[in-house]
């Protein structure tokens, strides 16, 4: 199907367009009023994710009320857990929590590598019907979380500042921690390779948590594993967002993956020069959004004169938060296009 609006495809491909194409990251959820009627309909978030008409409902929002030049599947990282055989739970105002973790090769001899369509196919069912539907408006992306950060959650069981629990298996069992990993990864790819057939057009890996990391354990336990992730994955661009890795950036621009996510942290000329012949991808602060629509322009056009019109796709540098007003986010998405239209 041909695509009414490919700015997002051809500039992930590195080829010319006619103005920057944009996006949010976590732009389906709470700051639409829209999407919380249908998580309040669904009961849950997870019973959210996990129906996929409603999940399809939410990915097409923004599509039509804020006028974003993609959608992004909702789901969420922790499905590949789950599908792996350790589900998890989404406690209000914590976040997920594992009620079983995984720290010993016993645990691990417990989990499976996920099968898409058997452990999945709700994700995979989702994507169809946001394809059917959407028809061809938009691109639609599909995401996988990077497998250390993963392993952070099945180890540790649920968010933490510092992941103590997941650094200490990788100095006191690297065996096990390998692993793990390497039975992440399979998951993924599997994963991965099943939203593209089922229609994603680029998938995007998120490390959210590649930050908590040295450069030198950065290197030998999450970088290899993404590089099979982006080996594996050929039939469409591949996007890596690994936040907080301002030290990797060269080693991920060298990736075969076609664009690099940014965090705000990571200055915008010093990543081109790190990351020559790649798309780059982000990276405004989501608290710039809480500003004045003057100084919310502001920042945008000089993030967009700083980055260039071209090999380039809009973004925050992180999820925008629940809390933004959605005429604010509106403001930035309308600012990209007029800053960056030929």
């Amino acid at each position: 199907m041909n695509l009414q609006n490919d700015l997002l495809l051809r500039a992930a491909r590195g080829e010319e367009v006619e103005r920057t194409p944009v996006w949010m990251m976590r732009q389906a959820g709470r700051i639409l009023a829209e999407y919380r009627a249908v998580r309040e309909k669904a009961g849950s978030f997870i019973q959210l994710a996990t129906t996929p008409e409603l999940a399809a409902e939410v990915t097409i929002q923004p599509v039509d009320l804020l006028g974003v030049d993609a959608a992004i599947i909702f789901s969420d990282i922790l499905v590949v857990p789950e599908g792996m055989g350790l589900p998890y739970e989404m406690v209000e105002q914590r976040g997920p929590v594992f009620p079983r973790t995984v720290r010993t090769s016993a645990d691990l001899d417990q989990l499976r590598v996920a099968d898409p369509e058997g452990d999945l196919g709700y994700v995979l069912e989702a994507i169809r019907i946001v394809k059917r539907d959407l028809n061809g408006r938009v691109p639609l992306i599909g995401f996988a979380g990077a497998p250390f950060t993963i392993f952070c959650y099945m180890t540790e069981g649920k968010g933490s500042k510092t992941f103590s629990v997941a650094k200490k298996l990788l100095y006191t069992d690297p065996e096990f921690s390998h692993a793990l990993l390497q039975k992440i990864t399979d998951s993924t790819i599997a994963y991965l390779k099943a939203q593209v057939i089922a229609g994603a057009d680029l998938v995007q890996i998120f490390d959210s948590w590649a930050g908590i990391l040295s450069p030198d354990q950065y290197r030998t336990y999450s970088l290899p594993y993404i590089k099979q992730i982006c080996d594996a994955i050929n039939e469409v661009p591949v996007t890596v967002f690994a936040k907080g890795a301002f030290f990797a950036r060269q080693e991920i621009g060298e990736l075969n993956c076609q664009v690099v996510g940014l965090d705000w942290n990571m200055d915008a000329a010093e990543s081109r020069q790190l990351i020559p012949n790649k798309t780059l991808q982000g990276n405004l602060d989501p608290c710039v959004l809480y500003a004045t629509y003057d100084q919310i322009r502001a920042e945008v056009k000089k993030m967009v004169d700083t980055f260039g019109t071209q090999r380039y796709i809009a973004n925050l540098g992180h999820g925008v938060y629940p809390d933004t007003d959605p005429d604010k986010v509106r403001c930035f998405i309308e600012a990209v296009k007029e800053f960056s239209a030929k």
